[in-house]
């Protein structure tokens, strides 16, 4: 892939098989993106650096994704003047993943942070792709793409269905 346009990042390890849900859209989607793992309690260093310097990167976006505290998101979304799509884990240390929820959910004034559903990564990476498709045409067609294939897939269900005689 060329030049990463989104960063997906998660506190741990653990987090990935959550976070494998945006790479995988945005690889649908052909949005070049980087992936990697960045605490924000273990690693505060490398989270800073990596958020201080995603712009001039060449990164449009960042999707953080963490679990427990959470912290990870509004912590790089304090750091960078990208937007920060934080995705809430339910992690094994959860509190039914509503810790997760509520620390990425509940950013102070100033600090924003767009926050999708509980594991929703793959919103993260929908989301991730349209920011990028608003100034990158070929992004923008491929999401017009899968949006319709979408739909097909819902239109065929019910014509399924109708076929069976319910």
């Amino acid at each position: 892939m060329s030049q990463p346009k989104i960063g997906v990042i998660m506190g741990s390890q653990s987090d990935l098989g959550v976070m494998t849900e945006a790479v995988l859209v945005l690889e649908k989607l052909q949005v070049p993106f980087e992936l990697s793992i960045v605490s924000a309690h273990r690693t505060p260093e490398i989270m800073y650096e990596y958020a201080k310097t995603a712009k001039d990167r060449g990164l449009k976006a960042i999707i953080a994704g963490a679990g427990g505290a959470a912290h990870l998101p509004g912590m790089v979304a304090s750091l960078t003047t990208l937007p920060v799509i934080g995705v809430p884990v339910k992690s094994s240390n959860s509190i039914d993943g509503w810790d997760s929820i509520l620390s990425i959910l509940q950013m102070p004034g100033g600090v924003p942070v767009a926050t999708v559903a509980l594991n929703g990564a793959k919103n993260a990476g929908i989301l991730a792709a349209q920011i990028v498709g608003a100034f990158d045409d070929k992004v923008a067609k491929n999401l017009e793409r899968f949006k319709i294939e979408m739909r097909d897939k819902v239109i065929n269900s019910a014509n399924e269905l109708k076929e069976k005689g319910y």
